[in-house]
This record gives C-alpha cells, sequence and structure tokens, in this order.
C-alpha cells in the first residue's frame, strides 16, 4: 500500500510519467508498475494511459499529508494533537480509529483518507466518498464526562465545523440537526458520532467529519440528495485540503476542550446564530412514525423541541431524522 501512496504522490502533478521512470523512482519494474495502476484502478482511481507517453491522472490534485497539516495547524491544535495517520484508503475512518481506540489509542488521534470504501452517514447510509475531492477525518476523544452527558456533541462539532468554512469564504452555510452542514438546501458536510464506554464514566468518542471540498469529478447519480461543495460555495480553484484539515482541528479541539468542561451551554447562542431548522414546519421521522410540527430550538441536552398538535414534545439524537416540509 505505500508503494501505491508514493506512484499516486508521483501522478499528483498530473502530467504523464512513463512506466520506466516510475518504475526507477519506486525500485519496481514497469510490469510492477502496472500491475499497481490496476489495484489502483479497482480501488475506482482513474488514470489515463497514451502509448508513447505514459500514464497520468486526470487532473492535478493535492494529496493529504501529514507534516504539511501540522505545519498549518495552530499552537493549541498542536499541543493536544496525537498521531495523525493518513490513509490511501480505508473502509471508513471512524470504523478505522473507532478499531485503534480498542487498542489504546490515545485522545487527539486522527486518521484521513483520500477516499473511503464503505464510508457512514448515519442510520447507516453511504456517505459517498471520491478520491482526493474531499476532507474524510476522524477525532478520537476520551472524554470523562460518559456517554450520557454527551448530548449535543454532533451539535458542538456542527459549529466547529461552520467555523472552519467560514474562514475559506463559505458564509451562507447553516446547521441542520442534529448534524448536517447545509447551503441552500444542499449538503456540504455531516458528521458521525460513534460512542463506547460507560454511561457515567471514561468513554472513547469517534468524531467522523465529512466535507465536501470539490466534487466536479464526483459519481454523482451516487448521490441521494442535494449536496454542494466548498468550490462552488466559493469560486475558488486554490483550496487546499490539508489547509481544511488543520483549519478544522483547530476550530474542533478547543471546542472539545470547552465541552468537556463546560458542556453545551456556551454553545447555545452559536446554535441558534446558524439553526436553519428552528421556526419550520418540519417532519421527524422515527424508526416507526412521522412527527409533524414546528421546530422550536434546542434544550440545554441538544434535543430537538417540537411543537405538535399534542403540545411540544423532545426528540433526541440518534433517534429520528429531520426534513424540512416546503
Amino acid at each position: 500500500m505505500q508503494l501505491r501512496g508514493e506512484l499516486l504522490h508521483r501522478l499528483s502533478d498530473g502530467e504523464f510519467h512513463s512506466g520506466a521512470a516510475l518504475g526507477a523512482a519506486l525500485g519496481i519494474s514497469r510490469m510492477g508498475v502496472w500491475k499497481h495502476l490496476k489495484a489502483l484502478r479497482e480501488l475506482g482511481i482513474e488514470f489515463e494511459t497514451v502509448r508513447g507517453k505514459g500514464y497520468r491522472l486526470p487532473a492535478a490534485c493535492e494529496l493529504l499529508d501529514r507534516d504539511t497539516i501540522l505545519a498549518h495547524a495552530g499552537r493549541v491544535a498542536r499541543a493536544v494533537l496525537g498521531p495523525i495517520e493518513v490513509l490511501l484508503e480505508t473502509d471508513s475512518t471512524n470504523t478505522r480509529l473507532r478499531e485503534q481506540a480498542q487498542n489504546g489509542a490515545c485522545s487527539g488521534s486522527v486518521c484521513l483518507a483520500e477516499l473511503q470504501r464503505h464510508g457512514r452517514g448515519r442510520h447507516g447510509r453511504r456517505w459517498v466518498s471520491p478520491f482526493a475531492a474531499n476532507l474524510y477525518l476522524s477525532l478520537l476523544w476520551r472524554s470523562t464526562r460518559g456517554a450520557a452527558a454527551l448530548g449535543g456533541l454532533s451539535l458542538v462539532a456542527g459549529i466547529a465545523v461552520l467555523q472552519c468554512l467560514r474562514t475559506f469564504g463559505v458564509t451562507e452555510a447553516g446547521l441542520k440537526w442534529p448534524n448536517d452542514v447545509l447551503a441552500g438546501n444542499a449538503k456540504l458536510a455531516g458528521i458521525l458520532i460513534d460512542v463506547a464506554g460507560e454511561s457515567a464514566g471514561p468513554c472513547a468518542v469517534v468524531i467522523g467529519i465529512g466535507i465536501n471540498v470539490d466534487m466536479q469529478n464526483a459519481p454523482a447519480p451516487a448521490i441521494d440528495q442535494a449536496w454542494t461543495d466548498m468550490r462552488r460555495l466559493t469560486g475558488r480553484r486554490d483550496l487546499s485540503r490539508n489547509r481544511v484539515a488543520a483549519r478544522l482541528l483547530d476550530c474542533l479541539l478547543p471546542a472539545l476542550a470547552t465541552f468537556e468542561s463546560a458542556g453545551l451551554a456556551p454553545f447555545m447562542a452559536d446554535w441558534e446564530r446558524y439553526d436553519l431548522v428552528s421556526g419550520h414546519r418540519i417532519d421527524l421521522r422515527l424508526p416507526d412514525d412521522i412527527v409533524h410540527g414546528t421546530a422550536c430550538g434546542i434544550d440545554a441536552g441538544g434535543a430537538l423541541l417540537v411543537e405538535t398538535s399534542s403540545g411540544r414534545r423532545r426528540f433526541t439524537s440518534g433517534e429520528v431524522s429531520v426534513r424540512m416540509t416546503k
């Protein structure tokens, strides 16, 4: 797998490279180069082959790099970061980091991938993860608050994501409870929280964040909802995923420290400012029912409050999905 990463690094400039030159650089034969390229194609990574010129990716791309992310991260984030693992591909960064957490990985550990074979959203939905187009990042955070006290954590993560995006010029996005970042009713980013541990004691939390950076070559038919990306919203072609990752960690890690010490209260004003749902007529989809009503914000535990025909009701994360009605 390391050789394939090095091969992609050689091809990331978008220029043609001959099999002989690639083989010499990697210390393998031309046939070995072809076998690795074939394996990359099987992962969904396309490349061009032209006789007499060699191989190239359809366009130049920036690959994720641990050292570059660290170089752009702020002092506060670097002080609490654990190891940063950058993978060519994985089933999902959350799954990978959850397994590492079970083996004793430290708080602040980060996993990123260029593509995910089985990226996940809430309720087992698929998160489409094209190669080198977006940001797929998971962070391990070990909390002493206990799983029962983590209500609202996805909201805090959403606020951190939005703060990160705004530094790159994404100004019109907002938050849809409990874990979606939307712009113009199209999905821009999502959050998935995995928790393992005691209800009232130490627990390991894996916070998975997917941000659409540049989806111009994404398999659009595979995506079952409206989506957008940072490039469309900003018009910028110079967006660096490494810089986005660094800035995301700069925003997320201090937010988690605040949440650990003070809970959701310090974030309530930000949530109210970015909340796209409050005041709207909505449908709440439960596993075996649909509740109709008007969203009325959140309570101190991060639960959604809905005014229904039978009175105001409270719904917690993980039990509902929300769709705003027209």
